[in-house]
């Protein structure tokens, strides 16, 4: 047996521009809702921690090295959002769950879907925070080194796709997205990938409470 990888893929924008209108509107009315300025990328502020405070190489227990060729598919990805080619995703207001989002046509298998983004703080800042939304960046030796992406007041379209406890068989079967940590050119970045294709129409989850270090990009053939 030999082992074979496997490639992120970029997500696949509408091809209507029309429906990617309506993609986009409806996320700047979550975002509007929520007092959220829209950035898709992680942002710095005064008072937070800096962008110095971002070593991948903290990291406690290690993070995987987004390949070169991984690396440019995501810089694709951003390259499209500049375009005005946003993930073709909708966000729904649910009354039970509130802001959703949904596919909004067929993902792949292994597609990066969004970058999970926001602004940068120390953990132990944020530790009395009781927001839901916070997602860990960097989880070092040095508690005081540690970092989180609070999406409050910058974020995006994953700012509003749900977690899910994929510890329980409804939570199994509902996942479709995995949420992966990796070091991107140094920096600890968190993508949300599919982790089996999605249907049109199927609504998006990822595992909150087993966020990976690394995805399992190679298989036996």
């Amino acid at each position: 047996m030999s082992k074979k990888r496997r490639k992120l893929l970029p997500f696949n924008p509408s091809e209507d521009p029309d429906r990617r209108l309506e993609q986009m509107r409806s996320l700047a009315t979550a975002l509007l809702a929520s007092g959220t300025r829209f950035s898709d990328d992680l942002t710095y502020r005064r008072g937070m921690a800096p962008r110095s405070a971002n070593r991948a190489s903290l990291e406690k227990t290690g993070m995987q090295v987004l390949s070169k060729e991984d690396t440019q598919t995501l810089n694709l990805c951003k390259r499209m959002m500049d375009r005005g080619e946003c993930p073709p995703l909708m966000v729904v207001l649910d009354p039970l769950e509130g802001f959703t989002v949904e596919a909004d046509r067929f993902i792949k298998d292994l597609t990066i879907v969004t970058e999970y983004v926001g602004d940068v703080d120390y953990l132990e800042k944020r530790e009395d925070d009781d927001g839901d939304s916070m997602m860990t960046l960097l989880s070092a030796d040095d508690p005081a080194k540690s970092l989180v992406v609070c999406p409050y007041k910058h974020g995006n379209v994953a700012r509003f796709i749900n977690g899910i406890n994929n510890h329980t068989p409804e939570g199994k079967r509902k996942q479709n997205l995995k949420c992966v940590r990796y070091d991107v050119d140094g920096e600890c970045r968190v993508l949300l990938i599919a982790n089996r294709d999605i249907p049109k129409g199927e609504r998006l989850y990822y595992d909150y409470n087993g966020y990976e270090h690394e995805y399992p990009t190679e298989h036996f053939v």
